[in-house]
């Protein structure tokens, strides 16, 4: 039986709900559809915001074969299947090859998209809810352009929600958007299990709908953010046990380990800085051993890193000032850099000054004039 999510999947634009900064009048996305612009490019934005739903109207109105790949199980062979021989006769149709989860595709993978895509063999449309700048490698990120897609507001989730046209008390409405956090897809399996097993929708039935782990783990909102607050915080207060049993929690609920890891490098200079300066080297090091061996091993490594980080030395002495610094920028501007640090490339600027009473291991301060005197690193 066709899942209600695919039953009511709008087929144009203007049945589409939300996402108005891209297919609103006048906006690049519905522009590009209305004038059957082929070009690549990479939908980012959380679960359940239209991503696939975009894509497929995307090939239907440029009038192109549209194909669908998941990256989770996907691979070099199911690419090669679908490219197949080259499409040269002309008044071909061209292919939309839609990959979803894109940031799950290696490297390699990702290599062996590139000349498909650079030769007009295929137009890709990737969907990833993880910054493209990390997970999608350089070469084919600049071949495609990126559209930021935004969770859905509330009344864009009421309209979702009267498309299914199944009779939903407000209360049971109501909860629903709040449980689904701007996640259409997870509110619409609620809406479908409830009915099914239940032939009335209402909260209690609905809540019995979403009890599985995963619904609970994957939504946009609570569980997702405060089990990766819990475990940076446990790092934080230098609690191992803590920190692990957090791990462990995301570990078993499938969250990617270079999401985890990610957070490892970042708590590993925001928290341990220049107490434990090596301690950057330790995550970086879980971070690329994540990348390379996947799961269910790299659980080992993200609990190897994750104890480190929690024992070590705290120091946000690097942290704090940088972003003093940082805030003496934002509100003086670029004051005026002093001419002894200055480069000299030419005789020209030698003349003026530049570089001029430079000396190795200077005690004065090397802060434009109206800074002489700040003390950021303390």
């Amino acid at each position: 039986m066709e899942p209600l999510a695919s039953k009511i999947r709008p087929e144009n634009l203007d049945e589409f709900v939300g996402q108005e900064h891209l297919v609103g009048k006048g906006k690049p996305l519905r522009v590009a559809i209305e004038k059957k612009e082929l070009f690549s490019f990479i939908l980012w934005g959380p679960p359940g915001c239209g991503k696939t739903t975009l894509a497929r109207i995307y090939a239907n109105k440029v009038g192109a074969d549209f194909y669908e790949l998941s990256a989770v199980d996907s691979g070099k062979e199911d690419v090669r299947k679908i490219v197949g021989n080259r499409q040269l006769k002309l008044g071909a149709k061209p292919k939309v090859l839609f990959i979803d989860e894109i940031h799950r595709f290696n490297k390699a993978q990702q290599d062996y998209l590139l000349p498909f895509v650079e030769r007009g063999d295929i137009t890709l449309i990737g969907a990833t809810t993880e910054n493209p700048s990390f997970e999608i490698i350089s070469p084919l990120l600049s071949r495609c352009r990126v559209f930021v897609l935004n969770e859905l507001s509330e009344k864009e989730m009421e309209k979702v929600i009267a498309r299914t046209k199944l009779k939903v008390p407000k209360d049971a409405r109501d909860w629903l958007i709040q449980f689904s956090g701007g996640d259409a897809r997870q509110a619409l399996t609620a809406l479908e299990t409830a009915e099914k097993l239940y032939e009335k929708i209402t909260i209690e039935t609905l809540k019995e709908a979403v009890q599985s782990k995963h619904l609970r783990y994957d939504k946009k909102g609570e569980e997702h953010y405060n089990t990766i607050s819990a475990f940076i915080k446990s790092m934080r207060a230098s609690q191992p046990d803590a920190a692990l049993y957090y791990l462990a929690r995301m570990v078993d609920a499938g969250e990617d380990p270079l999401f985890i890891a990610r957070r490892m490098v970042i708590f590993a200079s925001e928290d341990i800085g220049l107490a434990v300066p090596t301690a950057l080297v330790v995550a970086n090091a879980v971070f690329r051993a994540c990348e390379t061996i996947g799961y269910p091993e790299a659980q080992i490594n993200l609990a190897h890193g994750a104890a480190y980080l929690a024992t070590c030395k705290k120091s946000r002495a690097s942290y704090d000032a940088y972003f003093e610094a940082l805030a003496d920028v934002q509100e003086s501007g670029n004051l005026p850099i002093p001419m002894k640090v200055r480069n000299a490339p030419t005789k020209l600027m030698k003349e003026l000054g530049y570089h001029k009473g430079y000396k190795l291991y200077d005690k004065e301060s090397y802060l434009p004039d109206k800074l002489k005197k700040k003390k950021y690193l303390k």
